[in-house]
């Protein structure tokens, strides 16, 4: 019976060393480009930014505004909906923005000379961006 276990060959302790590296080395890499598209697929970030208006000049009282808009965030963003001090206003076209877009979007709305207006922009995702405030001329 001794014969029998002293002919089998095996291998050698170096040999299954490298494998095993190997092997942990190829399943960590295959986790890490798992874990690195979930990250960049739920790290995409809504962010809008105001970056210049214009109000109706030719009618009194004011019917518009005129806002330039930047997606400053790294997923693309839909503007559907923009309020005045809360109010829903109508716009000329939804607005959607891949990231570093810039658009001129008019908010057509019964403006009020000498008032104050807070405007919030909605997305399509039901996120509200940080409000804009211009008084009406």
């Amino acid at each position: 019976m001794w014969k029998i276990f002293k002919s089998k060959k095996a291998l050698s302790p170096v040999v299954a060393a490298i494998i095993l590296i190997a092997v942990t080395v190829a399943v960590s890499i295959a986790v890490a480009a798992w874990m690195g598209a979930l990250t960049f697929t739920f790290m995409k970030t809504e962010a809008i930014e105001v970056l210049d208006y214009s109000w109706d000049t030719q009618n009194t009282p004011r019917t518009y505004i005129d806002l330039k808009i930047k997606n400053t965030g790294t997923g693309t963003t839909t503007i559907n909906e923009i309020r005045a001090n809360n109010v829903a206003t109508s716009l000329n076209a939804t607005a959607t923005l891949e990231p570093g877009d810039l658009a001129w979007i008019r908010v057509t709305h019964s403006f009020t000379a000498g008032t104050r207006y807070e405007f919030t922009m909605v997305a399509a995702s039901g996120t509200r961006f940080p409000s804009f405030i211009a008084t009406c001329p």
